[in-house]
């Protein structure tokens, strides 16, 4: 599909509820939609890419609490679902503080869903959220003592279902690190082996990093890429090894990174000032690009503020679409909509006082 021919959707949950912009081929305007389930905070949401109609969202409610909400007609209706995953009663403080992240589960099995919650725990559901189950292989993982809160949370994020490998799984903890199942989650191992913990005694520990964002190229899912704490990091083993990318970056922390669908070697991060300032670095907002997996980085700025830019972008803040060339789409914690329809040499604020932005997901539809 072509830009041209295209129309893109970007999910964008808020601190105050889930908008909706469209724009229909290269040259359309964007058209803003929303708020939707007002109100609540929407941690993660997107369309299924395994029917292009069904979109799900994750939100959270200081005084309701936890829900899964699902559309069934790309995102202009929503409905609260009975059940949220949670925990048994009385394990921990919380059963479910909130649902940080929802995937979709192997392409055959089109009603499958997970889910990654706080306090950390993997869910499944095999009728499209209607109920879950507990994934105990993680939940009650033996390096599970390891784990501890980290300042954003304490939660399951970043799941994916590599669908060339039937039963390979992937999942990180903040802060818990990256595990891996080959058995359909039966049985979790730490993937972390290369991976600095400078927050930590052991500066290389089995399990215990403070993962910020994990992503597997959809094309080639034996490449994948982490921000961490400390780093950024790519494997190419399938997450058995890691390799340290962060030099040729202005910071070694940071929270947003994603690639190119359509090329594993292309990278983009977003990097941050530090643990402590977490904020654009020097106050300028660039968005650095990688052309070789992180040999080489490139920071991109035009249409980009270069002054006084004190914002976050948080880890599902940021996606990439599988056009050529890729747009790339991030938000930040002041409410700023960021749109490059050409793998970011040049970027437009697409919207502006927005609430803090959470997430943003991107769906491209055939144009009508």
């Amino acid at each position: 599909m072509n830009q041209q021919d295209s129309t893109v959707l970007l999910f964008v949950g808020t601190q105050k509820g889930l908008f909706i912009a469209r724009c229909a081929g290269l040259h359309g305007g964007w058209q803003l939609e929303g708020p939707h389930i007002s109100g609540y905070e929407i941690l993660h949401a997107w369309l299924d890419p395994r029917d292009r109609v069904t979109a799900y969202a994750a939100a959270y409610h200081v005084i309701w609490g936890a829900h899964v909400y699902r559309s069934d007609d790309q995102g202009k209706t929503w409905t609260s679902l009975a059940h949220a995953p949670q925990h048994p009663p009385g394990l921990y403080e919380s059963s479910t503080k909130a649902i940080w992240y929802l995937a979709p589960g192997h392409p055959s099995s089109t009603d499958a869903l997970y889910a990654g919650i706080d306090p950390p725990g993997l869910f499944q559901s095999l009728d499209r959220g209607e109920s879950w189950a507990p994934v105990t292989g993680l939940n009650e993982h033996p390096t599970r003592s390891t784990w501890e809160p980290a300042r954003g949370g304490f939660a399951v994020h970043s799941i994916y279902v590599d669908t060339t490998r039937p039963g390979r799984l992937y999942a990180a903890v903040s802060a818990g690190g990256v595990y891996c199942s080959v058995d359909e989650g039966v049985s979790w191992q730490p993937a972390n082996r290369g991976v600095r913990a400078e927050n930590l005694p052991d500066k290389y520990p089995e399990s215990g990093h403070n993962v910020h964002r994990l992503i597997m190229h959809p094309r080639r899912p034996q490449r994948l890429y982490r921000q961490c704490y400390s780093g950024t990091y790519r494997s190419d083993d399938s997450a058995s090894t890691w390799v340290e990318i962060t030099e040729g970056l202005p910071s070694d922390f940071g929270y947003a990174i994603m690639a190119d669908p359509n090329d594993p070697d292309t990278v983009f991060q977003i990097p941050e000032e530090s643990s402590h300032m977490r904020a654009t670095v020097g106050g300028k907002l660039r968005v650095y690009r990688s052309r070789d997996g992180g040999r080489r980085w490139q920071p991109l700025t035009d249409g980009l503020p270069q002054a006084h830019a004190y914002v976050t972008v948080l880890r599902e803040a940021m996606d990439c679409d599988a056009l050529q060339p890729c747009g790339v789409y991030f938000g930040t914690s002041g409410g700023h909509l960021f749109a490059s329809r050409d793998a970011g040499e040049h970027w437009q604020l697409i919207a502006n006082f927005l609430p803090r932005i959470l997430s943003v997901k991107v769906a491209v539809l055939p144009s009508e």
